[in-house]
């Protein structure tokens, strides 16, 4: 999982121990084909490379910003996990995405970082917060309100919606579909924790307007793909006229997909 850093302590600590845990593989503990003089003698300055793993999670347990320790399988750290999730799920369409030159590939960093703000949040408990940890992580309302402008520029952009149309229209559009169904996971981890009052209530919500986002940008991506107005067709695949039976599934889809129902 990436790490949520709250203190801005992190460093060089994962570059450097990753190079140790590589440079270790090509030691030989039992070769006896090199002289002792040959061998690289450890200086007394040297400085002490830090490990990337620390050992203190081995019995299942974590700790929060609060310094509170939880199970890892507590509601704290599977929103924060799912979180994560999302965060690489957007680095990898912002991949996509940035091959094409688009501009919007500059949101997506930007929500990225917001995610970090978020994950702050997340592991700062109010059960176990004192006024300073939550004066650090305070969540505001600003990337929700710039969330909502790109989604009423984009949406401005797009006719509406005449059929559901299924994930897909290529490997940027499909990768923003993914985000989007991994963003409303996160959303229903982190409802819980906003209904206890361990988190803000303002996490909830830019987690609420995200799936919108990614909705507008794979139809945006969509039109730019197939050189024409996103909705009209054209290379998307819709689903086909549902029978009596599919509607009690679809009722479910229809709560995650913008163009269904605005939530």
């Amino acid at each position: 999982m990436a790490v949520w850093v709250v203190g801005g302590r992190l460093g060089l600590r994962g570059c450097f121990g990753t190079y140790r845990l590589l440079c270790s593989r090509f030691q030989s503990r039992d070769s006896q084909n090199v002289e002792d003089e040959d061998r690289i003698q450890p200086s007394s300055k040297t400085p002490k490379i830090p490990k990337i793993y620390t050992k203190t999670g081995d019995k299942g347990f974590s700790s929060t910003f609060t310094g509170e320790r939880r199970p890892k399988d507590d509601q704290v750290f599977e929103a924060l996990g799912t979180t994560d999730e999302l965060s690489s799920a957007i680095g990898f369409a912002m991949e996509l995405i940035t091959e094409k030159g688009h501009t919007f590939a500059e949101e997506l960093q930007k929500v990225q970082c917001t995610l970090q703000d978020v994950g702050s949040a997340l592991a700062t408990p109010r059960s176990s917060a004192r006024e300073a940890h939550l004066k650090r992580t305070a969540f505001e309302a600003g990337p929700i309100l710039q969330l909502e402008q790109w989604i009423d520029n984009y949406s401005r952009q797009l006719p509406p919606l005449t059929a559901f149309i299924l994930p897909s229209g290529g490997k940027s559009s499909s990768a923003l579909h993914f985000c989007r169904a991994v963003c409303r996971r996160a959303e229903r981890r982190v409802v819980p924790l906003v209904q206890m009052g361990e988190t803000d209530a303002n996490v909830a919500k830019f987690l609420n307007r995200y799936p919108p986002e990614c909705e507008s940008l794979s139809l945006k991506e969509q039109a730019h793909l197939w050189g024409r107005t996103a909705g009209s067709g054209t290379g998307e695949h819709r689903w086909a006229t549902p029978t009596f039976s599919t509607w009690v599934s679809v009722c479910l889809l229809c709560a995650m997909r913008r163009h269904c129902c605005c939530l």
